[in-house]
């Protein structure tokens, strides 16, 4: 296993250019002084998992945030840190390749040799596999050289493997101990990163000496939540998988005669089809979550796209471009009923060709009405988490399929004038995943990388490497950690029946918020998106010039800086407490006991479980 990783890459002239560019660092993470402030203890975000998230992790539950500081701040409270011993750290790939995730492995590699240049970084050939294994290659200068500000995973390769058994997590812990590993750096998004938490928790109780440590690469964008504002990876596959719809827009609307239905990928929520949406401008984008909300079956959905396309024909446009995310199959509400009939005979052992036959009734006549193509896709094994081969499942044929019958059958009865419906399909699944990185994320993922060293050198386990006000310029991105337990849940609001379901902790996936700023953007334009062709094309990725520095429109949108907030709310207590002390007048303090007693009160409420702010 791992012959031909780290191998030199044959590079192109842009390659060539982008292997030499070094991103810079914000203030906080230069020099080899390592600074850091310790907050407040953590909870859970939502307070009635608390209780069985701090059972489950005793040992790392509740432990504070951590904010790593420039030079010219002065905190009384805060660590400095100036010796920094050798020490050797493993580093692994695991889940969906994500464009940046070879700049972690860099920025990780330069901070260690910043500090200590007999420190060892050692990555693990073919994801967690080789980590059971303890498949390793020494990560070096010469080894990086033709990998930096690449794309893919093929510097150590990766697996979707979970380390999840007690077999797996033995076999994580032997080899640690084998190796003699400081720190183990898990690179992925939710399912990897709950896996390190429990990693973590347990080395802990094992009084294993190696810390864990997540970073958060996901293409998919659902590693989000108050401590993380983005993931690395979907910057890049949002612009170009943005510009190849621009593309298919400009397309449409030069034959006006198709209408292209693209599906793209995401997992189970819908930020790249809404961020793809609101950067390329097609006709129509259905998310999963709006499906879930509404419980669409999957005739509101044919009968909702029939009635746009018959509209635009009112107006003599025949063509279009419908975007729709990976998991949408799933959140139709009768489909992910048959789906859940179909995977509970597949692990019971039944052979596909008999399943059909031992289905409930309404599920048969489900399954037997959709497309013999489909029916196969749908009896493919499913994923260890139970949910579908997203993928596999050609979503945007079976509703190309249904559009096309209804409105032929519209033609037929006269209720439809228009032109013959034709429609293309396509799925953008692995055209941007393998993308040269856009710079955003060659920046983000070489500052997550330094991030994980001064963590180690601060000496945590069980923490995620963290950036905030990542929307503003490089120089301004707070950098810190927190812990993995924080983000965790009891509860799963992003259940594909619409139904809270209740489990062991884990990071779940974040879904779109349909209450939220960016999808209340795609509401006000929807009508306009649908009926105007205002398509857009942001062309394809920038290093140079005035759009080599541009964000996601989401990330633009939505009103982040968890931490820094954490900070200034801070600042603001050490305030009343150096204003409110004892020998203070009357009137000072009944006004600090009224305005707290209205704070304390306000917040109770809206901490309430009841209230459903989690």
């Amino acid at each position: 296993m791992g012959s031909d990783y780290g191998l030199p890459r044959d590079l192109s002239t842009l390659q060539k250019a982008r292997s030499f560019y070094k991103p810079l660092l914000p203030p906080c993470l230069q020099g080899t002084t390592v600074r850091v402030e310790f907050g407040d203890a953590t909870t859970a975000a939502d307070p009635s998992g608390a209780q069985a998230i701090s059972q489950s992790f005793p040992h790392t539950y509740g432990q504070p945030l951590a904010h790593f500081l420039k030079p010219t701040s002065i905190v009384p409270d805060a660590q400095i840190i100036n010796d920094h011993p050798a020490i050797k750290v493993g580093v692994v790939f695991c889940g969906r390749q994500s464009p940046g995730g070879h700049n972690v492995v860099w920025g990780l590699h330069e901070a260690l040799k910043i500090h200590n240049s007999s420190s060892t970084l050692l990555g693990f050939l073919g994801g967690s596999e080789g980590l059971f294994a303890q498949k390793t290659l020494e990560i070096t200068d010469d080894v990086l050289a033709t990998y930096k500000n690449q794309g893919g995973y093929d510097l150590l390769g990766r697996s979707r493997d979970q380390i999840r058994t007690s077999e797996q997590v033995n076999a994580a812990m032997a080899a640690c101990n084998a190796l003699k590993l400081d720190g183990l750096i898990i690179v992925g998004g939710v399912t990897s990163n709950t896996d390190a938490a429990h990693l973590a928790e347990t080395f802990s109780q094992a009084k294993c000496s190696t810390k864990v440590v997540g970073v958060p690469v996901t293409l998919n964008g659902d590693l989000k939540n108050q401590f993380v504002e983005a993931n690395v990876g979907f910057d890049t596959v949002c612009k170009v998988d943005s510009q190849l719809i621009s593309n298919l827009c400009t397309d449409a609307l030069s034959a006006e005669k198709y209408y292209y239905f693209v599906r793209l990928m995401g997992q189970k929520a819908s930020h790249v089809a809404l961020e793809c949406t609101l950067q390329s401008h097609p006709n129509m984008v259905i998310l999963g979550e709006e499906v879930v909300a509404s419980k669409l079956t999957i005739f509101d959905l044919t009968k909702q796209i029939c009635d746009a396309v018959q509209a635009r024909a009112e107006k003599e446009k025949y063509h279009g471009v419908v975007l729709l995310p990976e998991g949408l199959i799933e959140s139709i509400p009768e489909v992910y009923g048959l789906l859940k009939e179909i995977h509970r005979f597949l692990r019971q052992g039944v052979s596909i060709d008999k399943i059909s036959s031992q289905l409930s009734p309404w599920a048969s006549a489900l399954f037997h009405f959709l497309p013999p193509f489909i029916r196969e896709e749908l009896l493919l094994y499913p994923e260890s988490d139970d949910s579908a081969q997203l993928s596999q499942i050609e979503t945007e044929k079976l509703l190309a399929v249904l559009v096309e019958a209804e409105m032929s059958k519209r033609l037929k009865e006269g209720t439809y004038k228009g032109k013959k419906f034709t429609a293309i399909c396509h799925f953008l699944g692995y055209q941007a995943r393998g993308s040269l990185p856009s710079k955003f994320d060659c920046d983000y993922a070489y500052v997550l990388g330094h991030i994980c060293y001064h963590i180690l050198a601060a000496g945590l386990n069980g923490y995620m490497a963290t950036v905030t006000n990542l929307k503003n310029s490089l120089s301004k991105w707070r950098c810190g950690a927190a812990p993995i337990t924080a983000m965790m849940a009891v509860k799963d609001y992003g259940s594909a029946s619409g139904s809270i379901t209740i489990g062991r902790p884990v990071v779940h996936p974040a879904i779109v918020d349909l209450r939220g700023k960016v999808y209340e953007v795609l509401r006000q334009n929807a009508t306009k998106f649908l009926m105007d062709d205002v398509y857009r094309n942001p062309g394809p990725l920038q290093y140079d010039g005035p759009g080599a520095e541009s964000r996601t429109v989401s990330l633009c949108i939505e009103d982040l800086d968890y931490m820094g907030r954490i900070k200034e709310l801070n600042v603001y207590l050490d305030k009343v407490r150096s204003i409110v002390k004892p020998g203070c007048s009357q009137d000072i303090l009944k006004a600090a006991l009224s305005a707290m007693s209205s704070v304390t009160d306000i917040l109770s409420v809206m901490s309430s479980p009841s209230n459903g702010n989690i």
